[in-house]
């Protein structure tokens, strides 16, 4: 079904619950982030054999779409939300540069397991998401998954695939649910405090995602709007800082935020200008708005290295595939392959090594 076929379906549907409503005198009240909340008085609905329309009677038809699951509204900046970049002390983009050593002294339990566990998303599109003609996870970050795991074993089909949101991600690294998490993850100073990443394989801007023709063209454009949210993500921060009336809807995926901007649940969604990619690519009637606002490095992140699991070796495996990828013309040709939509390839960041001692 295209956008247009949808929303004109979804405005029948909407105008005939409307007139019903009318008919009945239902109440129909928001609260205070302006969502519809429908309420009911069970003294003016009318009996259907008195709304003229014989025995048939009129089924009941709720105007008010349900928000996704596990969805929450939000009209106020978080107290603990950091401003961006405000961390001034952070070496953002170092990490561990790669050695000469083999997987088997890197990282010897991968090894001895026989599979790398990597946790990504299953629902963002261009990224990581399930193809529906073979139902195989495919994107820009599996193919990066892939990579890393072909120089751990030769091959790259013993990894395991575990879906994570971005909420829980950070928590399934602490509690090794998984070895790295390959989520087109930005690197902040904050989560540098709970993990550890690999250096920058793909370097993101902020961005906003609007229905063409809305008026939105830049941030400023969204006081007193409703804006989606992937719950877990930096993708709020910069608009509390920017704006002083904000309805903020945090979901679990992407995906939730494609389908409540369809909905007319919100105005716009804000992330990065990758994601917003694989999304708009869904929709003919949505496009990129106004200019890139934050930039956004991803990193493959890793658990923080302690006495009892030493992650060194892990994150040097990971940067290792880095460079070669970088070399070899791997990335670019994973670049071609699902984000060409953003134009030129502007080539893979430049590795930033933590200063070592000669060993």
């Amino acid at each position: 079904m295209t956008a247009r076929r949808w929303r004109a379906g979804a405005r029948a549907v909407t105008a005939t619950a409307t007139i019903a409503a009318l008919v009945a005198t239902a109440a129909c009240a928001t609260d205070d982030a302006g969502y519809a909340v429908p309420e009911q008085d069970p003294a003016a609905i009318v009996p259907s054999d008195e709304l003229g329309v014989g025995d048939a009677g009129i089924p009941e038809v709720s105007a008010v779409m349900p928000l996704p699951a596990g969805a929450t509204v939000t009209t106020e900046a978080p107290r603990a939300a950091p401003a961006p970049d405000s961390n001034e002390q952070c070496n953002l983009l170092e990490s561990l540069q790669p050695d000469d050593a083999e997987p088997e002294e890197r990282i010897p339990r991968i090894k001895a397991r026989g599979r790398l566990i990597v946790g990504l998303d299953q629902g963002s599109n261009l990224f990581s998401f399930r193809d529906p003609r073979t139902g195989r996870l495919t994107g820009f970050d599996v193919d990066l998954a892939r990579e890393i795991t072909r120089d751990i074993f030769g091959n790259d089909a013993q990894v395991e695939f575990r879906s994570l949101t971005s909420a829980n991600r950070i928590e399934a690294l602490q509690t090794h649910q998984v070895d790295v998490v390959i989520r087109s993850m930005s690197i902040t100073c904050e989560r540098r405090e709970l993990v550890t990443f690999s250096s920058p394989y793909y370097q993101a801007f902020q961005r906003v995602a609007a229905v063409r023709g809305s008026g939105i063209e830049e941030i400023a454009d969204l006081e007193g709007k409703r804006v989606c949210v992937a719950e877990g993500t930096t993708s709020a921060s910069r608009m509390w800082a920017e704006l002083d009336r904000i309805t903020v809807l945090s979901v679990n995926t992407w995906a939730d935020c494609l389908v409540a901007i369809q909905q007319n649940q919100v105005d716009a969604i804000t992330t990065d200008d990758a994601i917003l990619a694989g999304i708009t690519a869904q929709d003919p009637y949505l496009e990129l708005v106004g200019p890139q606002l934050t930039s956004e490095p991803y990193g493959v992140g890793i658990a923080l290295s302690t006495p009892d699991n030493n992650t060194d070796g892990l994150v040097r495996q990971v940067n290792s595939t880095l460079e070669r990828i970088r070399a070899d013309g791997t990335w670019n040709r994973m670049y071609s392959t699902w984000l060409s939509g953003l134009g030129p390839s502007p080539g893979m960041p430049a590795p930033v090594y933590r200063p070592e001692e000669p060993r």
